[in-house]
């Protein structure tokens, strides 16, 4: 009988310990801007502590909604620190969430394009009226901070009357960003950090934007009202050097660093 009771016993144990094991991975809520540098801070998390997270990106205003649904995301990243604020002051946060990136943009053009990458939006203004321009992809202004990054620029620059209707929109900055390099289009604007990333950057060219061009895109993450020790373990290492390093190799400007 002793073997068999040992291998109840093994059997109950398995049975609990998985879903613990799967319970202590907290869900994480992010903004597509993050679609490569995240999974390097998540490696690094895993290397570190042993701990892992899961990655869920999309719009920071589609990712807003979920998690005032109910979405049983643990920790949110957004690209828009006023989503934030606005979960915060729901009751559905730790606190005000913590600063922890802004935000670039770029004009980035497929390799064959007639469009230069020109961050100035000076050839996509002659483009427009020499007929070389017919699409143009961005994220969806409505609820990705990016897209309406993109927006403010292109009216800035005196083009939006005059290109919206050659706009392609793309759900999330990701989006987008395949939507500018797919070839149907002669470019878009994007993220920065999706633009540094290998996998984009093969595919063409870009060119910063200003940033005076647009309102900065203040990145704030937080706490969610759900979240577990690995959450909290994982929203410290985010302010971290070794986090901090893989976001600025990605592009992006730091708490306590200049642009």
């Amino acid at each position: 009988m002793k073997p068999k009771f040992a291998a109840l016993l093994l059997a109950l144990l398995a049975a609990v310990t998985v879903p613990a094991q799967a319970e202590d991975m907290p869900a994480i809520a992010a903004a597509s801007d993050l679609q490569f540098a995240l999974p390097e801070v998540a490696a690094a998390f895993k290397a570190k502590t042993g701990r892992e997270v899961r990655l869920s990106f999309g719009s920071s205003g589609n990712l807003f909604r979920q998690i005032r649904q109910g979405a049983p995301f643990q920790m949110f990243l957004s690209a828009d620190e006023a989503f934030v604020q606005r979960l915060a002051d729901a009751g559905r946060t730790a606190d005000e969430g913590t600063l922890y990136a802004v935000g670039r943009i770029v004009l980035i053009v497929p390799h064959g394009s007639p469009l230069a990458a020109d961050g100035t939006l000076n050839d996509l203004a002659a483009a427009l009226k020499d007929g070389r321009l017919k699409k143009f992809a961005i994220a969806n202004p409505e609820h990705a901070p990016y897209g309406r990054a993109a927006e403010q620029a292109l009216r800035e620059a005196g083009l939006w009357d005059e290109i919206e209707s050659r706009l392609v929109y793309g759900e999330n900055v990701s989006q987008a960003a395949q939507f500018a390099l797919s070839g149907n289009t002669e470019g878009g604007i994007v993220a920065y950090s999706l633009a540094l990333s290998p996998e984009v950057s093969a595919r063409g060219t870009y060119a910063l934007i200003p940033e005076t061009a647009h309102q900065p895109l203040r990145q704030r993450m937080v706490l969610l009202d759900r979240r577990n020790e690995t959450a909290r373990i994982f929203h410290a290492f985010m302010q971290e050097e070794e986090a901090r390093a893989i976001m600025r190799r990605y592009g992006f400007v730091l708490p306590g660093e200049t642009m």
